[in-house]
């Protein structure tokens, strides 16, 4: 059966997609997503520190499978099946006690060596990944993370303006004459400043993280979000917004995105 290549950008569109995991690697604890084609995969693994990635086609897969696996002949679906069958588990949190790994660093490289079987034979693979373009890493990390954040931010400001309403029931309530059945039911009322100073005085870094607005990010295919501030839009639309708004762009060219002042 022929195989019908699929292009660098299928895989990156099916990588970007795929959810971050953290996975042991023998002594090595990183994160990594992967996708496993037909043709091919694309590999990125990330420290917290640095970013690795490997994208192998066929011709790539053939030779280094003759390199490591002298002993084995198979069709390149077979090594990619295997493979899939290798990795995708460890990025649900399941192990394999009949395959081992161990990580190889350097400053611009990392290979990853696996040991595992396949039809009765050992099997050897190494993902040789190299160190991530900077655009990658935000494509990746940076982008989903800001935006992530920014939903967060909106969900605190929800539930702040929703206890805040509950503030001015209760009064009324105790305006009418209600009172508690029981005493130890009894709570403060909320009072967002203080709220927010005491959490962040207990988690938050020593450096305040600033709030984006006003961006625009891409992902795959021109697909856009654009992050507005809430205050400028309750300036045009004259409503009264407690969060900042992802706005779906749909897609996108290259000099939109740049016009909107993409990330």
């Amino acid at each position: 059966m022929d195989l019908i290549m699929e292009s660098t950008e299928d895989l990156e569109n099916r990588l970007f997609l795929q959810p971050w995991a953290s996975v042991c690697f023998a002594e090595s604890t990183l994160m990594a997503k992967a996708w496993f084609g037909d043709t091919g995969y694309a590999l990125l693994l990330f420290d917290l520190s640095r970013m690795w990635y490997e994208r192998a086609d066929i011709e790539v897969i053939q030779q280094r499978s003759k390199d490591l696996n002298k002993r084995l002949t198979a069709h390149v679906s077979s090594f990619l099946n295997r493979l899939r069958s290798v990795i995708c588990p460890l990025l649900e949190g399941l192990k394999s006690s009949s395959t081992s790994f161990s990580c190889e660093f350097s400053p611009t490289t990392l290979i990853l060596h696996v040991k595992s079987e396949l039809s009765g034979l050992p099997f050897y693979w190494d993902f040789h990944c190299s160190a991530a373009p900077v655009e990658m890493m935000s494509q990746h990390l940076v982008r989903p993370l800001m935006a992530m954040s920014l939903v967060l931010q909106c969900q605190v400001r929800e539930l702040a303006s929703l206890l805040l309403q509950k503030n001015t029931e209760i009064k009324d309530y105790q305006e009418s004459g209600a009172a508690l059945s029981r005493e130890r039911l009894k709570t403060e009322p909320f009072r967002e400043e203080t709220f927010l100073q005491t959490f962040e005085a207990k988690f938050a870094p020593a450096n305040r993280t600033q709030r984006v607005h006003g961006l625009t990010w891409a992902g795959p295919e021109g697909c856009a979000i654009k992050i507005s501030n809430a205050e400028e839009e309750d300036k045009q639309t004259g409503g009264s917004s407690v969060c900042p708004s992802l706005q779906w762009l749909g897609r996108v060219s290259e000099e939109q995105s740049k016009e909107h002042g993409h990330l």
